[in-house]
């Protein structure tokens, strides 16, 4: 069952996640970690969630990761992420890994899938280009088409068109919908894996694994009764806790930082 969290009343499943004894802290960004923009390369961390990675990255046995759908390359510039940066990166719904002093985990698209990859792109941008509003992105391991600038009737005629491209030409690639967004990956990863993959190289005793979307219920879940799902905005879901916006969840990473703090005092 879902509950609402309510910021002015002390939460004990909170309390107990803050007191384990390896915490990874794992944020879906965009809708998340940040508002939602027309834009998609112009979201940003609310500085305010900035400020709270930054309070929980400095404490002992305590791992930040962002896990998003971007590909690598993409999430490190919404991240403002530098190469000394204590954060972790899950990139491309978990195909993808940064680890601090790590780096990038060498991951290669196969040949013959970035092949079909740019044939596509080159088909799907007249398609696209009648679709007011409707913009293409391409992808580490496939394509995104987004509709967040486009009115509702043109974006569903265009991600229709696009359905019918990959139905007829890449009929065995993931397909994705999310926020305003329609997505094909040449990758069958999700969420759910990059979950896993963080588990076992953190070690984490307890995940916070927070989003707002539909790819973000593949994380919620796996997670396990240690762990703590949280919803952020309205639609079903298997998260245990529900916020309602970015901005609670800035307030909950902050609450999080101050009792994990006090409890290694």
């Amino acid at each position: 069952m879902t509950r609402t969290w309510t910021p002015e009343i002390p939460d004990e499943e909170v309390a107990r996640l803050a007191r384990t004894a390896r915490l990874l802290i794992a944020l879906d960004f965009d809708g998340t970690a940040s508002e939602l923009v027309a834009d998609p390369m112009s979201a940003r961390a609310l500085p305010a969630v900035s400020e709270a990675v930054t309070r929980l990255s400095a404490l002992p046995d305590t791992t930040v990761a962002f896990v998003s759908g971007r590909s690598l390359v993409h999430l490190r510039e919404i991240a403002e992420h530098a190469d000394d940066s204590p954060v972790v990166l899950a990139g491309s719904h978990g195909a993808q890994f940064w680890y601090p002093g790590e780096g990038e985990q060498d991951v290669v698209a196969a040949a013959e899938e970035d092949a079909l990859r740019d044939q596509l792109l080159g088909e799907l941008a007249p398609l696209i280009a009648e679709h007011p509003g409707v913009e293409l992105e391409k992808k580490t391991f496939g394509i995104g088409i987004h509709g967040r600038r486009a009115e509702l009737d043109v974006e569903q005629a265009a991600f229709d068109r696009v359905d019918e491209v990959f139905a007829r030409r890449a009929r065995h690639w993931r397909r994705r919908t999310g926020d305003r967004i329609l997505e094909f990956s040449s990758r069958d990863e999700g969420k759910d894996a990059a979950i896993a993959a963080l588990r076992a190289h953190t070690r984490a005793t307890g995940i916070l694994f927070a989003g707002d979307d539909v790819t973000d219920e593949d994380a919620m879940r796996v997670l396990t009764a240690d762990d703590l799902g949280v919803r952020v905005g309205a639609g079903e879901t298997a998260a245990s806790l529900r916020v309602d916006s970015p901005q609670q969840i800035a307030r909950l990473l902050g609450v999080i930082a101050t009792e994990r703090a006090a409890g290694r005092e």
